[in-house]
């Protein structure tokens, strides 16, 4: 059977790890075949041509080939575009390659997905504050909906009825979207719900999430992070254990 070549595909780098004295597995998440691991043979020699170029948060095109689990990296090429995040914004690129890593079933192609990961990577490499936030907020609810695991967010899921948009809500892991109750310290009116499912199925999901969730950006955190939390199977992610770390500092 004659091995499978892919030439110029769109790809980031989520992980890498020592596979030998010489060479590297990598985790990668590509825009046509999604997350997939390669093998780059010496990468990790001085006179590689892949040593300057295999670095996360960055646009790359890759060939590869291969029929088996973890397929061989022929070439790697620096698309260019932006600078390498730094601080917080280093660590929140970290993180959603962790939500990807974790979510994502290897050779399971989500293009869309791929096209707002790249976007807020550009939001990492050039905003800071308020504008990261959103943007990470952003990303959450476009990959939880992107594989199924957001409940609609204009309607309560337990019993299908319509949200008042004056009255509070809250989104938790077993239970989806309900009216808020004592021990619920989070919370959006219903009105702001409903803004973010419009957003979500806009012609332009990215700007139009990323707007809506500058309004409730605060309110959305705790639970999309619990959600997350759920879904992943911890209590929590070594990016977030890491930053509260270096925070302690």
């Amino acid at each position: 059977m004659a091995t499978k070549r892919i030439s110029d595909e769109p790809a980031y780098v989520l992980h890498r790890y020592d596979w030998s004295e010489s060479s590297l597995i990598l985790e990668v998440f590509t825009r046509h075949h999604g997350r997939i691991a390669l093998v780059a043979k010496g990468a990790k020699r001085p006179s590689s041509s892949f040593r300057p170029v295999l670095l996360p948060l960055q646009m790359l095109h890759l060939a590869f080939g291969g029929d088996a689990e973890i397929r061989t990296l022929k070439s790697a090429e620096w698309q260019g575009g932006h600078v390498m995040p730094t601080g917080d914004a280093l660590l929140s690129g970290y993180y959603l390659n962790e939500l990807l890593l974790t979510l994502l079933a290897r050779d399971d192609p989500h293009p869309g997905l791929f096209d707002i990961y790249a976007n807020v990577v550009r939001v990492l490499a050039s905003e800071h504050g308020e504008a990261l936030q959103a943007a990470l907020r952003t990303f959450e609810l476009l990959l939880l909906r992107e594989i199924g695991l957001l409940p609609m967010l204009d309607q309560q899921t337990m019993t299908l009825g319509a949200l008042d948009t004056d009255e509070a809500y809250c989104l938790v892991p077993e239970g989806g979207l309900r009216r808020v109750g004592r021990d619920d310290r989070s919370r959006i009116l219903g009105g702001r719900w409903l803004a973010l499912q419009a957003a979500l199925h806009d012609d332009a999901p990215f700007t139009a999430t990323l707007r809506a969730c500058a309004e409730v950006q605060a309110e959305l955190k705790p639970m999309l992070r619990a959600l997350l939390h759920y879904h992943c199977g911890v209590k929590v992610l070594r990016t977030r254990q890491m930053m509260i770390d270096i925070q302690s500092l």
